[in-house]
């Protein structure tokens, strides 16, 4: 057989021995779906999609390639944010589209296993006939999947009380690059060696192909009741966060909305934002009636104090939807205003919060461009959207200037260049700014454990020690060079 790298027409015809032909997609208005995720300024045509549906035909596909060297890009519903589902034009596009069954819902044990294709709302759904649901909760939970919230460890609105993806699974199955089928974790809440588990979540498809997951089911709350505030300030609204947190109530869910933000989202979808506020705080409590009861009080009390100009309890179930349904709406809400955004996502410490949104303030007066901010304002989780127009000349280089900046300003304050969007494409030099060269080797030295010949997913998430010596934003010791067998990936 002729080298598959190199010969499309041999590969497209090794892979229709493995797959039905129209599991094997080579034309280009075929494969157009797949050229770029959530993030569209990135954009590249595979040299070819594999649609496979079982899980002996992935490691039939994975050993096909690794045998030929071709590189394999895994995808799940396109939902990510910072390309790292680009394709490779001289590589596989790996589609797990079809891998979307819930194979088990264990009550008595409190879990579900299900295919990486099943969306992460339809495991709550398929759960909530047995008064169960599946906590983390992206915006994007109506299309997102729960293979690609492992890979990029997805958080939510509720993850300030009830954590990452990493926080709520239990075990993964993994097929490598050489089609080795593996189990990670186990069916119980800790398992012996090292931890693996949280290894793989979050490694961005570059360590294994992920063909099934098994997560934690919570039991419903009691009561859950949502207190949205209205601020005439930023400043104010972000110290109202660490006021919350240092009276020792962890709400299930912290929010925070600016006034651009708020207008849109209100536009959009009628939630019953007061559009005059500055700045609003959407703080979930949940618990036993009682529970809920006593911390709406504090919380009101608290936002009272800390300045808020309205303080409204939801009145019923539908209104707790409704508060919520504006907040994950603000991505396609904002997308209403302006003909283009970019979605930013660093974690900072709260305390910060106040410091940082004046920083970012200042610096969309510096660069010219408007931004409407949107996050996770219990555990810091940034999400800056920067409105420009691509048909402007030069106005998308700024705008990734700004970006670059933001991030930038989040290590500086101790925090991180991504919470949950991964970095992928998009983040890849500022991971030269945040990370030392030994650091960065030890995640190259763990990318080859997993997968020596550097197939999986290549050019993302983790930077070589010479790119970063390009960047020029490195912490690199003098004199040190990148050793040889770092650059393969």
């Amino acid at each position: 057989m002729p080298h598959l790298r190199e010969n499309n027409t041999a590969l497209i015809s090794a892979l229709r021995g493995l797959l039905p032909s129209e599991s094997v997609l080579a034309d280009a208005e075929d494969m157009r779906p797949f050229e770029c995720d959530g993030l569209a300024v990135y954009r590249q045509l595979p040299m070819v999609v594999a649609l496979p549906e079982t899980v002996a035909q992935v490691q039939s596909i994975l050993r096909l390639c690794h045998a030929h060297g071709v590189p394999v890009v895994a995808r799940g519903a396109g939902t990510g944010l910072s390309g790292g589902a680009l394709p490779l034009a001289d590589g596989l596009l790996l589609s797990l589209a079809k891998f979307n069954r819930i194979l088990n819902i264990d009550v008595h044990n409190a879990m579900a296993t299900v295919q990486p294709g099943v969306r992460n709302l339809a495991i709550s759904e398929a759960a909530a006939a047995y008064g169960m649901y599946y906590a983390p909760d992206p915006s994007s939970q109506i299309a997102c999947t729960i293979g690609g919230n492992v890979a990029e460890n997805s958080g939510g609105v509720h993850c300030l009380k009830y954590g990452l993806t990493v926080h709520n699974i239990l075990m993964l199955k993994v097929v490598t690059m050489e089609g080795e089928l593996l189990t990670i974790g186990a069916e119980t809440l800790d398992s012996p060696g090292y931890d693996l588990l949280a290894l793989m979540t979050g490694s961005e498809g570059m360590l294994g192909v992920i063909v099934e997951i098994t997560v934690k089911l919570l039991a419903k709350p009691e009561r859950a009741q949502v207190v949205l505030a209205a601020f005439d300030d930023v400043m104010k609204a972000g110290e109202a966060v660490g006021s919350i947190i240092a009276a020792g109530i962890i709400p299930a869910g912290l929010e925070m909305m600016d006034k651009l933000a708020i207008r849109a989202a209100e536009d959009f979808v009628h939630a019953g934002y007061p559009r005059d506020a500055e700045a609003i705080l959407l703080c979930e409590l949940d618990g036993t009636h009682a529970e809920v009861s006593e911390y709406i009080l504090a919380v009101r009390n608290i936002l009272t104090a800390s300045g808020a100009t309205e303080v409204r309890t939801a009145a019923d179930e539908a209104e707790r939807q409704l508060f919520w349904k504006g907040r994950k709406s603000a991505f396609p809400a904002v997308g209403r205003i302006s003909p283009d955004y970019y979605c930013m996502d660093g974690t900072i410490p709260r305390r910060q919060l106040p410091h940082v949104l004046r920083r970012i303030g200042e610096m969309s007066a510096e660069y010219g461009l408007a931004v409407a901010n949107v996050f996770h304002a219990g555990d810091g989780n940034l999400h800056p959207l920067i409105l420009f127009d691509a048909n402007k000349e030069g106005e998308l280089h700024r705008t990734e200037e700004f970006g670059r900046s933001i991030l930038r300003l989040c290590v500086e304050v101790g925090g991180t260049i991504t919470g949950e969007h991964g970095v992928g494409v998009e983040k890849i030099d500022q991971m030269c700014v945040q990370f030392l060269s030994a650091e960065l080797s030890q995640f190259h030295a763990v990318k080859a454990a997993f997968d020596p010949s550097g197939l999986l997913n290549p050019g993302k998430a983790v930077p070589t020690l010479r790119r970063c010596a390009e960047f020029g934003a490195m912490h690199v010791h003098h004199g040190q060079l990148p050793h040889p067998e770092l650059e393969r990936f």
